[in-house]
């Protein structure tokens, strides 16, 4: 099973690589990019073809390690 993981910052939340991207393309005479906000996308091939337990498994990953839920939100999928 093949999970799709997107990690971003939260909303509240300065994102300063973003502002730098969206800075760097105005300097680039990209002037129509408004706001500009930097994330991640991850690929997980996971060795289980249930479900419910990948669900529980992709979720305790992101908890513990692949987003900061302080400043980061994630969402998933899987296929």
């Amino acid at each position: 099973m093949k999970a799709t993981v997107y990690v971003t910052i939260k909303q509240n939340v300065l994102d300063v690589q973003g502002t730098a991207v969206q800075g760097a393309l105005h300097s680039m005479g990209f002037e129509e990019v408004g706001k500009v906000r930097i994330g991640k996308y991850l690929e997980l091939e996971l060795n289980t073809t249930d479900k419910a337990e990948a669900e529980a498994r992709v979720k305790a990953m992101c908890e513990k390690l692949l987003a900061n839920t302080v400043i980061e939100d994630y969402r998933y999928e899987l296929a």
